[in-house]
């Protein structure tokens, strides 16, 4: 099976070890037979292996079952593309759930679609399905959005929800609205702060280094990154800041910005002088 299996590395516990998913819970399952054995033989082994692997092939198919129940399609698909459905909860990318995701993306889309008056059947179905490939990437050769794109074209999805589904990546040029929606929907769900663990290191070090760059200006008193870092808030000293000089302010900082950084999408850069006159009447 190509697992890692580690015996006496704690007190009662045994470790599985591997990247794959779908084998890490086969693996679980097998060893939660064998250890309420006394004896253990290979043929022992190989039927808790076998045994193991006939319940993960039917969790597989009741959470496909479940996934198109939850997103209400309109039509009915084959018990093998279940299957292959319910493999995406076995598969993470950067630690974020692809069958969450698949969800997240759906539901975006489809919001996003009706607001717009685009086709919300096809939207929907692509958004779920664009990640399809990634259920066996892992034990077929291909780029997932690839895979993605044979998968459904082999269940006879219709041209238009291939097209939007498997472009979200832009290996082919988006010919659609809906194409454009999925990928703005993917993007959301895979660059918002909390949902891959690596982003989220990325995201905290980006607000930092935002409120680094603005503050290396003259003049400038304070630097808050604010709006999941679409916006730098710079507060300036009026004495050292002119009205005159906040424009160029701002372009200096924004300009700094976009040789420093990647991003997606824009960082509004908001300079702010107050002036105060304070008197007494005696």
């Amino acid at each position: 099976m190509n697992v890692d299996v580690i015996f006496n590395d704690e007190p009662n516990t045994i470790v599985v070890s591997t990247f794959d998913l779908l084998k890490k819970n086969v693996a679980r399952i097998a060893l939660e037979k064998l250890v309420k054995l006394r004896r253990v033989d290979e043929k022992a082994i190989r039927e808790a292996i076998d045994s193991a692997k006939k319940i993960l092939s039917r969790d597989l198919l009741n959470v496909g079952e479940k996934a198109v129940k939850k997103m209400k399609f309109k039509r009915k698909f084959p018990s093998d593309l279940l299957k292959i459905i319910g493999r995406l909860k076995y598969r993470t990318s950067y630690g974020q759930n692809i069958l969450l995701h698949s969800f997240e993306v759906a539901y975006m889309a489809e919001l996003l679609a009706s607001e717009l008056g685009l086709d919300v059947e096809t939207t929907k179905i692509a958004a779920f399905f664009h990640d399809i490939g990634k259920a066996i990437d892992q034990h077929v050769e291909g780029s997932h959005d690839v895979l993605t794109r044979e998968i459904m074209t082999k269940y006879k999805f219709s041209e238009a929800e291939i097209h939007a589904a498997w472009t979200h990546h832009e290996a082919a040029t988006p010919e659609t609205p809906e194409a454009r929606l999925v990928m703005a929907a993917d993007a959301i769900s895979a660059g918002r702060p909390g949902a891959r663990q690596e982003s989220l290191e990325r995201y905290l070090e980006r607000l930092r280094d935002l409120e680094e760059i603005a503050t290396s200006f003259g003049g400038v008193q304070k630097t808050f990154a604010i709006s999941a870092g679409r916006e730098v808030r710079v507060i300036v000293s009026p004495e050292e800041v002119t009205d005159e000089k906040m424009n160029d302010l701002a372009e200096g900082i924004a300009g700094k910005i976009e040789d420093k950084l990647s991003y997606p999408g824009k960082i509004k850069v908001n300079v702010i002088r107050r002036t105060r006159a304070v008197d007494f009447a005696k």
